[in-house]
This record gives structure tokens, sequence and C-alpha cells, in this order.
């Protein structure tokens, strides 16, 4: 972990929404400032470098391809636009794969994030609401033949044979990310986790384990009462209850390193964009296996 990889964890955990997103908008422009700087140094590279750099590096060997990216953190040495590195994964994958991508929404900071915004506002209109997760995945989301799951928080986008099967009934689940969730349905399949211009502190599929132990994970948590909500699907109208817990400890996702080895959770630079793979089945049984040996990534304040 570099130090700006540490500062960034530290004020993630540190600082409330609001002044989070202040000082990123500040890191962003000083960051802008240096762009020549930053191609002199570190070269470019457009999809067809970027596309041959996974074949060599992660090949082609997965069902299920689950993408967490920043376009932002690829400038600016990648020298093309967000709808052809779409194209790329999307011909990388091919007919026989499917093509993941996390369109969460965390709610409006000021009103107190998700659970906020949803007591003011208790409707959500699935395929009219923006992802949160960056202008790749929000391009995906609106991709033709893309499978939304119904979750307000943690809805999930898919194309491809196996994404009907993997969004389906995630409004039924106990909890967003546990059983009867994509997460789950990708942890029992094929699925590769790739981060491209993300370290893996942004890495979903942890929360499937604590899910899945439920009361037998080894952290406490507050559980608030359910939300009434209405889900929008086109004309379709779903009763749901925004469920979930938090713990009452920091995460520190930094810890992940020791808990998964380098051949299971790989991390590296491409031209010094910040890339990484796993699957999902190791992360879940990584964790699984740890939190049942007391040790999460969750630390005691």
């Amino acid at each position: 972990m570099n130090l700006f990889e540490q500062v960034s964890g530290l004020a993630v955990r540190r600082l409330r929404p609001g002044q989070l997103a202040a000082l990123r908008s500040r890191y962003q422009s000083a960051r802008r400032k240096l762009y020549p700087l930053m191609r002199a140094v570190y070269g470019s590279f457009d999809t067809a470098k970027l596309r041959r750099h996974l074949e060599d590096r992660i090949g082609r060997d997965f069902e299920i391809l689950m993408v967490h990216s920043s376009v932002n953190n690829m400038a600016p040495m990648f020298t093309e636009s967000p709808s052809e590195l779409l194209r790329m994964l999307r011909e990388y994958c091919g007919p026989e794969r499917t093509l993941v991508m996390p369109a969460f929404y965390f709610g409006d900071p000021k009103l107190g994030g998700a659970r906020g915004t949803f007591s003011e506002n208790p409707r959500f209109d699935l395929r009219r609401t923006p992802s949160q997760m960056g202008l790749l995945t929000e391009l995906f989301r609106r991709t033709k033949n893309v499978r939304l799951s119904r979750n307000p928080v943690y809805r999930v986008s898919a194309l491809g044979p196996l994404a009907e099967d993997l969004v389906r009934g995630h409004e039924h689940a106990e909890s967003p990310s546990g059983r009867g969730t994509p997460f789950d349905f990708m942890a029992g399949r094929d699925t590769l986790i790739l981060g491209i211009g993300k370290p893996y502190q942004v890495l979903t599929q942890v929360h499937h384990a604590e899910a899945v132990m439920d009361e037998e994970f080894p952290v406490p948590r507050s559980e608030p009462n359910p939300l009434p909500m209405i889900l929008v699907d086109g004309t379709e109208e779903i009763p749901f209850e925004l469920r979930g817990w938090s713990y009452q400890w920091p995460i520190n996702m930094w810890k992940l390193r020791s808990i998964m080895d380098r051949e299971s959770l790989q991390d590296w630079r491409f031209h010094n964009v910040p890339m990484f793979a796993t699957r999902a089945r190791d992360v879940t049984e990584s964790l699984l296996a740890a939190a049942r040996r007391g040790v999460t990534l969750y630390e005691k304040p």
C-alpha cells in the first residue's frame, strides 16, 4: 500500500461524506494540473493495449466478469473514451460470458445517505436513478438488454447469458449482499472480479461473507427498523423493506492483504493505473475462514 492509498483509506474512515467529497474534488483539480507530466512519465494506452494486457495478465477463464472502475483515475494515461472502454470490455467477455458492474446508489450525503434519502422519498426508480459508481457503470446501466437487480442501494447491472439468473430475486433477500443476492450468485459461479483504476479497497464482495454469517459474524452491530419503500421498475411497483445493519467498528479494507495471499488477490499498476483481480469465491471463502478464527476487516476502537 502506497502513501496515497494510506491517506485515502484514513480519509474514508475519518471524514464525513461532505468533507470527503470536497477533499476528492481538490485532489482531482490538483491532479489535472499534473497531466502533462504524468503522461510523460507513465506513458499512455488505448483500449487495444489494455485488452492485450488483460489477456496476458488474467486471461479469459471465467463465466462472469465483475468490473469496478474509475475512468478519472485512468486519466491522463488512458487516451480513449468511457464508451470505447465499455465496448472493449463487452468484446473481451464475448457472447458466452456475462459482464457485471455495480450500479450502487448511496443517496444524498446531505440527507444522511441512503436511509435518510429514502426516508424523505421512499420511492426508488430502478431504471431512472443513476449509478453513483462512476461514468462507466452508468453507461453500462443504460446499455440495451442490460438487466438490473432490484435493490435500491446495492443494485447490480448485468449483460450476458447469466444476467437474468444473476439479478433475479435481489428484492427478496434478507440482506443486500447475502444469500439470494447477486453477490451470492457470483460466489457460486466462476466469477472474476476486476478493478480498473481502482484498488481492492472497493471490493464489495467482502460483505457477502459478513451477511452469510449473519449473527455469527464476530463484530458487534446495530440493526435499524426496516424502512418501507416502493421499488419502481417501469410500470411495475414492488413493495420493499430496506433492511441491513451497520457494524460498530470501523472497517479497514487494507487488512484484506493479510487475509488473502497475492496469488488469490492480485494488485498491480498498468501505466500507473491501479488494477486488481480476484475470484468472488476466493474472497468469500477466505473471509469466512478468517471470521471463524475471529479475524475480520473490522478494527475494534
